[in-house]
């Protein structure tokens, strides 16, 4: 089944751009050159991503953005004319994705596009057969995972990782994907880091299962959840 594009933007011209680039890569694509219908849209089945504009004719983009997180978390890429670093560091804060200035290529924002929905994929366990680890409990509410119903005591970027790799089993994570789903800034934090947080956490799972070692490293590749814990 094809992935669903919804496109908001009021120009027709840059609207048909996008249409047509996305559609070249398989995705299935819906325009509305207004933001006043998308809250109905998006409550009426799925979509996988929006790309939206922030000077719409009817809303500022940003609300809108702010209003769709409220209810959805849906990925969304900005696109904008202005560039200012302070709006670019709004709309991320808003919960945007990424962000476009204008003019762009339709190419790379195809591009962004197909990027950010494989990370959505990768962290919610899509993309192959999912599997779950029958020793691990991810309680996403309260942030807590517990390793053979006992609580792991974890620090924020410890439990982003564990998450990544409990969800996957097996799936092998290079360092650089693991700071793309687990950071909150990727680029400002190095490949050591990830090794570091790693050391901390099966320190941690040692202190409850002590014969077990979950995670297996992948030397000068990454790591993995071992299937068979």
């Amino acid at each position: 089944m094809k992935q669903k594009i919804l496109i908001v933007e009021d120009e027709p011209a840059i609207a048909d751009n996008i249409k047509f680039a996305l559609e070249t890569e398989g995705f299935e694509t819906i325009w509305h050159s207004s933001g006043g219908e998308v809250i109905s849209l998006l409550s009426k089945g799925t979509v996988h991503l929006i790309v939206l504009d922030i000077g719409l004719p009817d809303v500022n983009g940003m609300d809108l953005c702010r209003q769709i997180r409220k209810t959805y978390n849906v990925p969304i890429i900005f696109l904008t004319a202005r560039t200012d670093e302070i709006d670019r560091i709004v709309g991320l804060e808003l919960g945007a994705d990424d962000y476009l200035g204008k003019p762009f290529s339709p190419r790379e924002l195809a591009a962004r596009v197909k990027a950010i929905l494989r990370r959505t994929d990768i962290k919610e366990g899509k993309g192959g057969a999912e599997t779950k680890s029958s020793s691990f409990r991810i309680d996403k509410e309260r942030n807590r995972i517990t390793y053979f119903n006992v609580h792991v005591e974890l620090s924020k970027y410890e439990f982003n990782i564990l998450e990544v790799l409990v969800k996957r089993p097996g799936y092998v994570f290079s360092r650089e994907t693991l700071m793309e789903l687990a950071w909150d800034e990727p680029e400002m934090s190095m490949d050591r880091t990830v090794d570091a947080h790693i050391k901390n956490i099966r320190k941690k799972l040692k202190t409850i299962k002590s014969d077990i070692d979950p995670i297996v490293t992948h030397r000068s590749i990454g790591y993995s959840l071992k299937e068979d814990v």
